[in-house]
């Protein structure tokens, strides 16, 4: 059995995950879209990755790339190296600890069965012809 591709409750389960870090990423990077007047250009490329990430986490398409990206934002606003680091949902440190650690653990576990990733790339039967003699 492929580990990016799992079938049945851990399917489910990866989806569930993908889903919730996802959205986190998502509302977070909407948060600092709406102020985004305050930001200059290296926070305004931040919030975009942030949003472009957590949507790439909802559907399931380059999971593990847009889960490496999702990291980085999360460890980013853990040191807080760019301001309003306090809007949205990541107010506190523990909030982007769990948040990074889900896309983390995403990074590790990959796309699941119900992903685009596991519709574009997932398992192939592979017929092999007998020869002929």
């Amino acid at each position: 059995m492929s580990p990016s591709f799992q079938s049945g409750w851990s399917a489910v389960g990866i989806l569930l995950l993908r889903a919730a870090g996802g959205a986190t990423f998502i509302v977070q990077g909407a948060a600092w879209l709406a102020i985004w007047h305050q930001l200059n250009l290296q926070m305004l490329a931040i919030a975009l990755l942030t949003v472009v990430s957590g949507a790439l986490l909802v559907t399931g398409y380059r999971t593990r790339l847009a889960a490496g990206a999702a990291v980085m934002v999360g460890v980013v606003n853990l040191f807080s190296w760019f301001p309003y680091a306090n809007v949205g949902l990541f107010a506190t440190k523990t909030t982007v600890g769990f948040a990074s650690v889900v896309a983390a653990a995403l990074v590790c576990v990959g796309p699941g069965t119900f992903s685009l990733d596991g519709r574009l790339f997932g398992r192939r039967e592979i017929v092999i012809p007998s020869p002929k003699n």
